[in-house]
């Protein structure tokens, strides 16, 4: 679900989400109005995309049908339900897979933990795209998800039903469920748009400043970096005393970043072979004119390694973290302020900018006892 095309913010749905507003914690970024809104796909991506099939299947590739029985015996799945799943015609061998067509009827038999279980087995293998590649709802409330989502009644009921639980995650990855409810063009439209729904934070920074020194602000957002044109504005927003109002944190970031926050890639992005990822995206933070090789993960991590030095927190604004699993990068993000990041969760195209909380980034990578977070600093040039 994450392979589709995109396009700039402009032709951007965007929905509040339920316009609720928080205060952040104070510190040398300022103090900071916080509310969260969702982006989905518009009309013009969802004509051209492909749809994904409304008939729910499962792969399993390199097993048995004895071996897919068990699994789903140890992930819980009642006896009789496990009989009707493995016998023909709802399984298939077929080139070395075995495959499983489940009805809408069987996974609604499926629940709670079980579900859990079941799908951490089936989102191992890419092959079952929605499942490896989930539709996240990272506030961990359904409600506040579907709250402005253009699915039916019935479709929001099945979703209510299906979500389950990836890690600390709750998450989506009954589409073809919810196609297999629609009944014209216009209803696969609303629910593909309704599965590109991306939660992102938008942050506001409180004028006049109060509880902290106009010097330690700008110094906090300056980050040791050199003159550059965004600090003309945080020179003089944070010279104003008579100024009561707030300011999109957005217009803080350097230029590239600046353009590429709530947006999706660009449809001349996909054009350069691979799309921006993470590590595009932290590396290129602080430059003027983005530098493409980031995206070859290998030059992403030797710039990593010889540009930026180990840092723990108390992390500053332009801080890249790193998510580490044994020695290995999982994911990075920016640092911005008060334990939010900007964030570009994998290089799919259906993957927007966005500020998170790194506990709701952490949702997604952190996905084990093991996994790490590493801060790295860009070295100071002399």
């Amino acid at each position: 679900m994450r392979k589709f095309l995109s396009v700039p913010l402009f032709l951007f749905l965007v929905s509040m989400a339920q316009a609720k507003t928080w205060e952040g914690h104070a510190g040398p970024w300022g103090e900071l109005l916080i509310s969260s809104m969702y982006l989905e796909a518009p009309d013009s991506v969802i004509d051209v995309i492909p749809k994904p099939n409304s008939v729910t299947r499962w792969v399993f590739p390199g097993n048995t049908p004895s071996g897919v029985k068990s699994l789903l015996i140890k992930a819980g799945v009642q006896g009789a339900l496990v009989e009707s799943l493995t016998t023909a015609p709802k399984l298939v061998t077929n080139a070395g897979e075995i495959i499983i067509y489940p009805t809408l009827e069987e996974l609604l038999q499926i629940t709670g933990g079980v579900r859990d279980a079941l799908y951490a087995e089936i989102a191992k293998y890419e092959q079952n795209e929605h499942y490896f590649d989930p539709v996240y709802l990272l506030s961990g409330d359904v409600e506040e998800w579907l709250d402005r989502a253009d699915l039916s009644k019935s479709q929001k009921d099945i979703f209510r039903q299906l979500v389950w639980h990836r890690g600390e995650a709750m998450v989506f990855s009954d589409i073809s469920a919810l196609l297999g409810l629609v009944e014209s063009k216009l209803e696969i439209d609303s629910t593909i748009r309704a599965v590109t729904r991306n939660r992102t934070l938008l942050v506001s920074q409180k004028f006049p400043l109060k509880g902290v020194s106009r010097g330690d602000f700008l110094k906090y957002w300056f980050s040791g970096q050199a003159e550059s044109p965004r600090m003309t504005f945080i020179k003089a927003i944070a010279n104003e005393t008579t100024i009561s109002d707030s300011v999109d944190i957005i217009h803080f970031f350097p230029v590239l970043m600046r353009e590429r926050a709530y947006t999706f890639p660009s449809i001349r992005d996909a054009a350069k072979g691979r799309m921006p990822d993470c590590h595009w995206t932290s590396l290129n933070f602080f430059n003027l004119t983005p530098r493409d090789f980031y995206r070859n993960t290998k030059l992403a991590s030797i710039q990593l390694v010889e540009s930026y030095e180990a840092v723990s927190p108390p992390y500053r604004f332009g801080d890249v973290l790193c998510y580490m699993e044994n020695g290995n990068g999982l994911h990075t993000c920016v640092y911005i302020a008060d334990d939010i990041v900007l964030t570009k969760n994998g290089e799919n195209i259906l993957s927007p900018w966005v500020l998170l909380y790194v506990s709701d980034v952490s949702k997604i990578y952190k996905r084990s006892p093991t996994t790490t977070i590493q801060g790295y600093r860009l070295k100071k040039t002399h």
